[in-house]
């Protein structure tokens, strides 16, 4: 009963937030990484993340968020400044430079492969043992005729961007192939997981081929240009413009040290999800222990009406409230007691978004602080954790199962 009276009194004080709105989604999104170690790059990373979420749904009828669909990719070197959206493809690898191979195409016709354009292998394990120079001229002839078969193949299909998969059977590709994909002017980017195929079939629109005699124009990806983009310390492929693009994106992020790299990742992947809970649930309510105190306070005016062992608990429930106030002004070095006894004086003048001010160490209005933070965040631990309680309660035979 407690539970469903704070969610019901939740969804009052909340402030509705349509998709549409993107200056309260960055907001959001934007406190989320105040706490980071990279909170100084949360006006670039807070408008980035809001940005890659509205690029995969649709503003007007998504439910949900799959962050399957966004792809982070990290990359040393940079600041933090230089983490960018790209709305196609990056792969954290280069291009082969095998014979000269191109690294940069124009109107891409991408194929993805997952067999392999080497020598065939037996299925036993068996050795083949050459008497003579004869015999090792043949095979190797006959190695060339297969694989430049192969290519040819490719090739017919004007297909000029290979993405290889890597295999764990034998080499994808051998040195001769790159050699002959070289001389028919095709970029090669090799050793694709299995992992990100999903991810870059729906990207680019391209159906994987498992077999040379299946390879057709109409399971290619098109794009307008692939290249090969040089960092600081390695390269990276982009793909973008591309012709039939799949509600996906990638977000490369970049740092000057390791640590600042992976700080960044999970600060972005907090943001967005952050921007996924909005997009579940389109409501915002402040932060800093203001929620907690008027769910308290309405809970206790509750109690005192209600009576018998139903007011018992409504209490016990508003003052476990109080706990998540308390211990946020005990985190911040404020004095606990006289924090919370001074939210509980504001809220009850009227001022339902009062809030614990960690910055002026003090108590003030956070809407207008910007401190704001999912609803769909507060309700979920409501829920939760009345729920753990409950099942508590059951284990100890304190509350009768039916």
């Amino acid at each position: 009963m407690a539970s469903d009276l704070a969610q019901k009194k939740l969804e009052e004080i909340a402030i509705p937030v349509p998709l549409t709105d993107r200056d309260s989604l960055i907001r959001a999104a934007t406190t989320s990484l105040n706490s980071k170690i990279v909170s100084q790059h949360s006006k670039k990373l807070a408008p980035l993340a809001v940005d890659a979420v509205l690029h995969v749904v649709d503003e007007k009828s998504s439910v949900s968020v799959d962050l399957n669909d966004i792809k982070v990719i990290t990359k040393l070197g940079g600041t933090v400044d230089d983490t960018e959206l790209i709305p196609g493809l990056v792969f954290d690898r280069k291009a082969s430079h095998a014979a000269g191979g191109p690294t940069m195409i124009q109107n891409a016709n991408i194929a993805l492969i997952q067999f392999q354009i080497s020598a065939p292998k037996s299925d036993l394990e068996n050795a083949v043992i050459v008497s003579d120079y004869t015999q090792m001229d043949r095979i190797l002839v006959e190695e060339r005729n297969y694989i430049l078969k192969i290519v040819k193949q490719i090739a017919k299909f004007n297909c000029n961007v290979l993405l290889i998969q890597k295999s764990i059977l034998r080499d994808a590709v051998n040195e001769i192939a790159l050699h002959f994909l070289a001389k028919k002017k095709i970029m090669v980017v090799t050793d694709i997981e299995r992992s990100d195929v999903e991810f870059i079939c729906k990207s680019l629109g391209c159906i994987p081929i498992a077999n040379i005699d299946n390879f057709s124009a109409d399971k290619m990806g098109f794009a307008e240009r692939v290249e090969e983009i040089s960092t600081s310390d390695s390269k990276i492929i982009k793909v973008t413009g591309v012709k039939n693009p799949g509600k996906t994106c990638s977000v490369l992020v970049r740092g000057s040290s390791h640590l600042v790299l992976d700080e960044a990742e999970r600060s972005m992947h907090d943001a967005l999800c952050v921007v996924r809970c909005l997009v579940k649930q389109k409501f915002l309510i402040v932060g800093g222990g203001a929620p907690e105190i008027e769910l308290s306070q309405h809970l206790t005016k509750i109690a005192n009406t209600t009576l018998g062992l139903q007011s018992v608990c409504l209490k016990a429930f508003a003052e476990a409230l109080e706990v998540i106030p308390y211990t946020l002004a005990e985190n911040a070095g404020l004095h606990p007691i006289s924090i919370v006894t001074e939210l509980k004086r504001r809220h009850a003048k009227g001022e339902k978004y009062a809030g614990i001010n960690f910055r002026k160490s003090s108590v003030s209005d956070l809407q207008t602080e910007e401190v704001l933070q999912p609803l769909l965040v507060t309700s979920s631990a409501l829920k939760l954790a009345s729920e753990v309680v409950r099942m508590l309660l059951k284990i100890d035979d304190i509350v009768t199962v039916r």
